[in-house]
């Protein structure tokens, strides 16, 4: 019998690239919280309260995952063809997630990893959020307090996939983005990451978030 199983944290810490690493960066939504499936079906009911012809899958959805929330209809009116009002859509995207912004819980073997390396090198949050709901969210899953840096959608010209977010958070760090590791969930992130300059270690959803629907 093994009686010192590895932890999730320890796990995900035997997946960082060999080398030394002098600042980690989190990617919010599905990697330090559980909170897609909720922005899933908020966007899912968006979506249908204001038209929409196309069927929003969770496939659809997790491709688009990183995108920042004022571009993402845009991107569909142009798919699809659509003509949806965008800021129309965000916002009954946005009051159907504060309505259950308080279900939030935190994906723990991530946030164990954070605290971890925190003790010895700055770590940062960069998300495709708005800073609304990204600082909320944080004080909800109990880690506001383990992050100075906190970089949201308002504060880069640029989501995901650029590197914009990543960019700024090393930059806020004090820290050369040669020597950052992401931690990411989404494949627009994981991208985002390559082009900033910086290695990354992937959260499969498959794994950490509680799907539904």
């Amino acid at each position: 019998m093994d009686l010192n199983p590895l932890s999730g944290a320890d796990i995900l810490h035997s997946l960082l690239p060999e080398g030394d690493h002098a600042g980690y960066i989190f990617d919010y939504d599905g990697t330090l919280a559980d909170s897609m499936p909720l922005h899933f079906r908020s966007w899912s009911h968006a979506d249908r309260t204001h038209g929409a012809s196309f069927v929003f899958t969770w496939e659809l959805f997790y491709s688009m995952a990183g995108t920042g929330l004022h571009d993402t209809v845009p991107i569909l009116n142009q798919r699809y063809g659509e003509s949806l009002d965008p800021d129309a859509v965000v916002a009954t995207q946005m009051a159907r997630v504060g309505k259950q912004h308080h279900t939030l819980k935190p994906i723990l073997p991530v946030v164990d990893l954070a605290r971890m390396l925190a003790q010895t090198r700055p770590i940062a949050v960069a998300s495709g959020g708005i800073r609304e709901h990204v600082h909320r969210s944080l004080e909800i899953v109990g880690i506001s307090d383990l992050f100075s840096v906190v970089v949201t959608q308002e504060d880069v010209a640029n989501s995901k996939p650029a590197p914009d977010s990543f960019l700024l958070a090393a930059e806020k760090m004090g820290v050369s983005p040669s020597q950052c590791i992401v931690f990411e969930d989404s494949s627009l992130g994981l991208e985002a990451a390559e082009r900033a300059g910086m290695r990354a270690v992937y959260i499969d959803p498959e794994i950490y978030s509680a799907r539904e629907g």
